[in-house]
């Protein structure tokens, strides 16, 4: 019976719940599109390219591990954790003797795979596909067969893949230069290959003879992976089992099928992890906004009805009733606004994965996975949180007396719901408490979470405190909004008189501002401090520089003399435990001359090979002072014990762990420094004559290598800015969405206001004071949230409250709000002032 009630209610005042039904579906497409992020990255397929023809593949583990063991009221708990390693981890060479004797192995296939850079004549590149250097011998693994020439035998010799070939016009017996983990070389190519099929669509091959490919891959005894081709007859999960048999007692793993892609492209298995934050912090975030977007939503929508409500309670409707009946029109709209938005969430989420991959952010090979279950969860999510909407909602209306409720449908209540106002306070109590923690956090990974509901909670808070702040503002702003005429009295009067309507408009508006302003700041307030300590550390005159994979190690040579120091700088990530932090690798002759990370205890001068250096923050999470003892897991995987050689303050600026050059180059997939600091008293110019020889080094002064630095910090910012802009055009629409609501139902207050003698024009001009003078508290409240945010943030992370805020875009950021507002107002406004002011006076409600 109530079902067909609420039909019927939702069938002829579609127009009132328009208002919900956006806001519903806009929330269903986003939890959708994240919801698919985050299934992408729990179960996305990475398909193999390279090891096509390889049915069984033998790779080293790709993780660190711990297992802890808890003896707890006479009972032991294990735990065991793995958490993934920066580069790629090597296998011993001599696992290929112990495979070739496996019973069903018909042939066992060494690869090596490193970087290989082809510097093209025409500088066509490889068409955004990575390029890798292999071994001749390992072209069956995929499998490549030549089209045209010989195979690689000398050093100079080389074999290109028939790709790479048409782009950039090669044919045997060109020349080719490539940079690879050591100074270029030009090779001549004596050969074009082409994989079977067409399975190759993300990685350029280069093939080398075998004794120059094991020269560059610089791994000697080690191999990337081994492929194991099966006999004919054999099948493929017998293979698997007695390949695992043998190398039992040893951490090489055996993949096959699906399981074959992640061996293969590492960092699309590492993207996983990422996707899966990224979705889940997406989606977490989409989802506070949205229930607060559509609870404010709701409460609107109940305030239009009012006197609906009030007179259903007054004809003896009880509160159950009148609670069933909102609850039921709820689940009508979130279902339908389920649904559509569910479906238009996919393409949304396959558009954002396509985005993520241009960005860089997420490969290629991790493919776009969808099912059904981020429908069934935003069709759930949206429902159920209509139907919380609506009982939140309908509290009051359904709790007080019939006479009660139509005397407050004649006149807005005085002052808010004692319980709001409290509820409110805990929320604001809330948030502050986030700020605090906020500031003492001092990991990005930690602290971009809080900074994000640190503004949901606090705009939370404006919500139910959004009555009172109303009043407020209209007693401050009353006098300047007299002064303006007849439009600015009516406006102050509506402003005390509806201060929970117009609250409800502050409360999108106060979200907008505050969480664009968090995320726009958040990362150049993090990039600031970090170039900013760079720039004070590095003393070096110039730095080299590369528009290619990095500075070969030959660049530095040739710069280093007696006089003159060049300090080579290789850039990775280390685990300590399961924890990972920053870290580079640095030339130590002459350091001081050309790095100063601001030492705090010890010295650069102990730095060696068995040595450490580490941030403040690094001794502080790991309990580290000079001469302690560290143990970690080097880029690879590789296991070393240092000694802590010195403490320093930038870590920001140069990572958490700084070890020799050395020692770090021979753990990372690519040695090449990422920049070189030189210290010397010769010009640019000689500078670049003496490396002229290697392609795509560039001598830049120390600014110049700064902004390279903001440019690849920029890159990254990119990706956050787009990750939350859906949130923020969802809450825009929302602002104009709410906005349109609370114009569209006052009809017969602007035909009363034209009957009592005001003009269209005067009416219009109420609109839009106040909507400014909305606008001006939002701003206020909003630019106030996200000063303490990213203030706490600034703290917390750079140890000084010197948020990067600047003031045109923030002023930007007011204005497009401000423009959201007066359109949202201004054309509800101007419709619903088209109709005779006599006939809306006179026509029943």
């Amino acid at each position: 019976m109530m079902l067909r009630y609420a039909l019927r209610t939702v069938r002829h005042r579609k127009g009132g719940f328009l208002g919900a039904f956006l806001a519903l579906m806009c929330a269903a497409a986003l939890i959708t599109a994240c919801g698919t992020l985050l299934e992408t990255g729990l179960r996305g397929t990475i398909g193999t390219e390279r090891y096509a023809a390889t049915p069984v593949v033998v790779s080293a583990d790709q993780n660190v591990h711990r297992t802890t063991v808890k003896h707890k009221k006479g009972k032991t708990k294990t735990k065991h954790k793995a958490k993934p390693i920066a580069e790629r981890a090597w296998l011993s060479e001599n696992l290929t003797t112990r495979l070739s004797r496996v019973p069903g192995a018909e042939r066992v296939i060494p690869e090596l795979t490193f970087i290989a850079e082809p510097l093209t004549p025409t500088g066509t590149g490889t068409g955004g596909r990575t390029a890798y250097g292999h071994a001749w011998d390992s072209a069956p693994l995929t499998p490549y067969a030549l089209t045209t020439g010989t195979p690689p035998h000398a050093q100079d010799d080389l074999v290109i893949d028939r790709y790479l070939a048409d782009r950039a016009r090669l044919k045997p017996g060109d020349r080719l230069t490539v940079q690879s983990t050591q100074s270029p070389r030009t090779y001549r190519v004596t050969g074009i290959a082409a994989p079977t099929g067409d399975g190759i669509r993300h990685q350029t091959s280069l093939f080398f003879s075998t004794a120059e490919a094991r020269r560059l891959a610089a791994h000697p005894g080690q191999v990337t992976a081994i492929g194991v081709v099966p006999a004919e007859g054999t099948d493929t999960a017998d293979l698997k089992a007695s390949v695992a048999k043998a190398l039992r007692g040893t951490t090489a793993q055996v993949s096959t099928g699906d399981e074959r892609g992640p061996v293969e492209f590492l960092d699309a298995a590492a993207a996983r992890i990422k996707l899966v934050s990224m979705g889940g912090a997406m989606g977490g975030t989409s989802l506070l906004v949205a229930v607060l977007v559509v609870v404010g939503t709701f409460a609107l929508s109940v305030q239009q009805r009012h006197r609906e409500l009030a007179l259903l309670r007054a004809i003896a409707a009880t509160s159950g009733q009148v609670r069933r009946l909102l609850g039921c029109e709820a689940l009508l709209v979130g279902a339908a606004a389920g649904v559509a938005g569910a479906l238009a969430g996919l393409p949304l989420g396959s558009w954002l994965h396509g985005r993520f991959v241009a960005l860089g952010a997420v490969p290629a090979t991790l493919q776009h996975t969808v099912s059904v279950f981020p429908l069934f969860a935003a069709v759930a999510a949206t429902i159920i949180g209509a139907w919380a909407a609506a009982r939140i909602s309908s509290r009051r209306i359904a709790r007080i007396r019939p006479a009660e409720a139509l005397a407050e449908a004649a006149a807005e209540r005085g002052r808010p719901a004692w319980g709001r106002i409290l509820a409110g306070l805990v929320l604001l109590a809330g948030g502050t408490v986030l700020v605090a923690v906020l500031s003492v956090l001092r990991t990005e990974p930690a602290s971009t979470p809080v900074t994000f509901l640190a503004v949901v909670v606090l705009a939370s808070s404006v919500a139910l405190l959004g009555p009172l702040l109303v009043k407020a503002a209209a007693a401050v702003l009353g006098a300047a909004l007299r002064r303006t005429g007849p439009g600015g009295r009516l406006a102050t009067a509506n402003l005390r008189g509806n201060a929970t309507r117009m609250a409800s408009v502050v409360t999108p508006l106060t979200l907008l501002i505050g969480m664009t302003c968090t995320v726009l700041f958040v990362q150049p307030t993090l990039g600031h401090a970090a170039r900013a300590q760079a720039r004070e550390g590095i003393r070096a005159d110039w730095v080299l520089a590369s528009e290619g994979p990095g500075v070969p190690a030959g660049a530095a040579r040739q710069l280093r003399t007696d006089r003159d120091v060049a300090t080579e700088v290789v850039r990775t990530t280390v685990r300590v435990g399961l924890d990972k932090y920053a870290a580079q690798g640095v030339s130590t002759a002459g350091l001081a001359r050309t790095w100063d990370p601001d030492v705090t205890a010890g010295s650069l001068a102990e730095l060696t090979h068995d040595t450490v250096a580490v941030s403040e923050l690094a001794a502080d999470q790991l309990h580290l002072k000079p001469g302690s003892t560290l143990k970690l897991a080097l880029g690879d995987g590789t296991p070393a014990t240092l000694t802590v050689a010195a403490v320093y303050a930038k870590g920001l600026g140069f990572g958490d762990l700084t070890m020799a050059h050395d020692l770090v180059a021979r753990h990372v997939d690519n040695p090449l420094a990422a920049t070189v600091l030189v210290s010397t008293a010769r010009s640019q110019e000689e500078l670049a004559a003496a490396v002229r020889k290697f392609p795509g080094v560039r001598v830049v002064p120390p600014a110049t290598a700064d902004s390279l630095q903001a440019e690849r910090l920029q890159a990254n910012a990119e990706v956050n800015y787009f990750a939350m802009g859906l949130v923020l055009a969802f809450t825009a629409i929302a602002v104009v969405n709410t906005l349109a609501m609370s114009v569209s139902e006052r009809v017969r207050e602007f035909a009363l206001l034209r009957l009592a003698g005001a003009t269209r024009r005067q009416v219009l001009r109420m609109l839009r004071t106040e909507a400014l003078s909305v606008l001006l508290l939002a701003t206020t409240l909003g630019s106030g949230i996200a000063l303490a945010v990213l203030t706490a943030f600034s703290i917390g992370m750079t140890g000084s409250a010197a948020p990067a805020v600047t003031p045109l875009v923030n002023v930007t950021v007011v204005a497009a709000a401000g423009l959201l507002a007066l359109v949202g107002t201004a054309l509800p406004g101007r419709v619903a002032l088209k109709a005779r002011p006599v006939t809306v006076a006179t026509a029943r409600e």
